[in-house]
């Protein structure tokens, strides 16, 4: 990423209007739904009071700024327990992409997490979002499973683990890595 572009850590007050001018432009070739469209307000009421309960969780809210001090991209997302944050949503607008942008943000993001004290940090993509799922997965991210949502269809998972030894215990569970003393002694067979 080059200078002309900052990442800047948001209040939930700040993102919320600069993310809600863009969502629906950056999403609106996808094949999903907004969730809201479909409950009753007594459901939208529940989970508004289910959501009340969870207290506080941790929320991180990135803006990306070109130098004229536009807003050109986001990532945003919250603790989901006590060691794993979701990355909810992440987009560079079309005519700021392919710049390193999108890598950059990634790399605030894990840095900034990675700091906080989370685990594993994860994100759902459609199946087919190589523009997002390519530059993660360079970022050190592993495929972690799929989903079948009737919201967004096919998703990939994608896990972060900021502790470099679960990721080994990863590759290993994977086929991909032969167990060391370290792996067989988690694992009861040394």
């Amino acid at each position: 990423m080059d200078e002309s572009y900052s990442i800047r850590e948001l209040s939930e007050a700040e993102f919320e209007p600069l993310f809600d001018k863009h969502k629906f432009s950056m999403f609106a070739g996808v094949h999903s739904y907004d969730i809201q469209h479909v409950l009753t307000d007594a459901e939208q009421q529940r989970i508004k009071e289910l959501e009340e309960n969870l207290g506080a969780p941790y929320k991180l809210y990135l803006g990306v700024f070109d130098i004229d001090n536009e807003f050109v991209g986001w990532s945003w997302g919250k603790q989901e327990n006590a060691s794993t944050f979701y990355m909810v949503s992440s987009a560079i607008l079309e005519r700021h992409r392919r710049k390193g942008i999108y890598s950059a943000l990634i790399a605030h993001s894990i840095e900034r997490l990675s700091k906080a004290g989370f685990q594993l940090v994860y994100s759902r993509h459609c199946a087919t979002n190589n523009d997002v799922i390519i530059p993660k997965l360079k970022a050190g991210f592993i495929i972690s499973k799929m989903e079948l949502d009737d919201r967004y269809g096919v998703l990939i998972h994608l896990h972060y683990y900021t502790n470099s030894y679960r990721r080994r215990i990863m590759d290993y569970r994977s086929g991909q890595e032969t167990p060391d003393m370290k792996i067989k002694q988690v694992f009861g067979l040394a």
